[in-house]
C-alpha cells in the first residue's frame, strides 16, 4: 500500500458528516435517570477523583451507548457526539464526576499539566494563551488548531457560553492527503522534518522543555497527525531548539489553510448535556473564541478528561518522544507536570490492572529496577 492508497473512516470532509449522521448517539431518558442516579449515589464531596473505582458507577444503558461512540472515535471517523448527559438537577461536582465515571469505564485517564491534575474544568481563568505558559482551556481566545497529548478526548458541556465558543474540528488524514496532492513538496516536508514542540513550561523533572517530532507519521498502515502552531512558535523562543526552515514554515502555513478550508472544517455548538469526543491521531481541533455570562452559575464550562483505552493501535516510533510508549495497550500520554506522585502512579497501576493494560512507562521505577 502506497501513501496515495491511504484510505479510512477518517478521511472525511463536512459534507460527509452532514449527509451521514451515525457517529451521534443519543441517551434516552430513562437511560438518562438511571446514569443521573448512579453518580448521585456514588458522589462524595470529599472523596477524591484518584480514590473513586469503576465498580463504584453502574452507568447502565447509557455506558452501552458512550462506549459505542467511543469506538466510533477512536477505530472510525475520529470523532463521536454523544446527546443527553444528565444536566438537570446535577451540580458541576457531579458532572465532572461523571465524565470521571465515563473515564473510569473506558481506560487509563492521563494527566494534563503543571498541577498533575487528571481531569481539566474547560473555563475562562484569564490565561494569556500566547504566553511561554499559556493553555488554551483556560482562557477565551480563539484557538489554533491542535491535538491534545493523549489517544482520545472527552468534552462534556455543562454550560454553553453567551456567544461564541464554536468548536470546529478537521481530519489529519483529509489534511495530509490535500497537501499529498496539491504540494507533494510540502507534504513531504511534514512527514520526513522534525518540529519542534514546547511542553508550556510544564515538563516533568526528567523531560526536556521541548520535544521533537514530525506533523505526519505511520505505523501499521494508519496515518497519524501532530500539530499546534501556537507549542511550535513557543518553542522556536528556546535557545536549544532548531529554527524552523523556510520550507518548514510553508507546510505549516499550507496545513492551517487546508484545515480551515469550508469544505474540510466542521462546525459545532456544544450543547448542556453533549460530550464530544475525538481522536487524537487522525482529528485536529480548534474553537472560537467567546463572551461569556456575568453570572458565575452561567458561565462557560465543560470537562476535559484525557484517555489512553486498552483497544490503543500501535504509534510511530517518533510519537514516544511525547508519549513515551507506543506499543498497543499501553498507559501512555499525557503532561505528568509537576506533582506526578505515587498517589498518581498508583491510580494508573490500579487502572491498568482492571483494563489489562501495561505500564512500559520509562517514568514508572518499577520498570526500571
Amino acid at each position: 500500500m502506497t501513501i496515495k492508497d491511504f484510505e479510512t473512516h477518517a478521511a472525511w470532509r463536512a459534507g460527509d458528516l452532514q449527509n451521514d449522521r451515525s457517529w451521534e448517539f443519543n441517551i434516552d431518558d430513562k437511560a438518562r435517570a438511571e446514569m443521573a442516579a448512579a453518580v448521585k449515589k456514588a458522589f462524595d464531596p470529599e472523596r477524591p477523583l484518584l480514590d473513586y473505582r469503576r465498580e463504584d458507577f453502574d452507568l447502565g444503558p447509557a455506558w452501552h451507548t458512550i462506549a459505542a461512540a467511543i469506538r466510533e472515535a477512536y477505530h472510525g471517523r475520529g470523532i463521536a457526539l454523544v446527546h443527553g448527559l444528565p444536566r438537570e438537577g446535577i451540580s458541576e461536582q457531579q458532572f465532572e464526576l461523571m465524565n470521571w465515571a465515563i473515564g473510569l469505564h473506558s481506560g487509563v485517564a492521563r494527566p494534563q499539566g503543571k498541577m498533575s491534575q487528571y481531569i481539566s474544568p474547560v473555563r475562562d481563568a484569564g490565561t494569556n494563551y500566547r504566553a511561554a505558559n499559556g493553555r488554551g482551556y483556560s482562557s477565551n481566545a480563539k484557538l489554533d488548531f491542535h491535538t491534545d497529548g493523549c489517544d482520545f478526548v472527552t468534552l462534556a458541556c455543562y454550560n454553553k457560553a453567551k456567544s461564541g465558543g464554536q468548536s470546529m474540528i478537521s481530519s489529519s488524514v483529509t489534511a495530509f492527503l490535500t497537501m499529498l496532492d496539491e504540494t507533494p513538496e510540502l507534504a513531504e516536508v511534514a512527514h520526513h522534518t522534525s518540529y519542534g514542540f514546547s511542553r508550556q513550561q510544564e515538563e516533568a523533572p526528567d523531560e526536556a522543555t521541548f520535544y521533537l517530532q514530525p506533523l505526519v507519521d505511520f505505523a501499521d498502515g494508519r496515518l497519524f497527525g501532530k500539530w499546534n502552531r501556537n507549542r511550535v512558535n513557543s518553542a522556536q523562543n528556546l535557545d536549544e531548539v532548531p529554527k524552523l526552515t523556510g520550507l518548514q514554515i510553508e507546510a505549516m502555513e499550507k496545513l492551517d489553510a487546508v484545515l480551515r478550508r469550508p469544505e474540510h472544517m466542521y462546525t459545532m455548538y456544544l450543547q448542556p448535556g453533549d460530550l464530544q469526543i475525538l481522536n487524537n491521531h487522525t482529528m485536529l481541533h480548534s474553537r472560537t473564541d467567546y463572551i461569556d455570562y456575568d453570572e458565575p452559575e452561567k458561565k462557560r464550562l465543560l470537562s476535559r478528561l484525557w484517555m489512553a483505552p486498552p483497544d490503543s493501535v500501535q504509534l510511530p516510533d517518533s510519537w514516544g518522544h511525547f508519549f513515551r510508549a507506543t506499543a498497543p495497550g499501553t498507559v501512555r500520554g499525557g503532561i505528568r507536570g509537576h506533582h506526578h506522585d505515587e498517589t498518581c502512579r498508583a491510580f494508573e497501576r490500579r487502572q491498568a490492572q482492571a483494563h489489562g493494560m501495561t505500564i512500559a512507562d520509562p517514568w514508572d521505577e518499577r520498570q526500571i529496577a
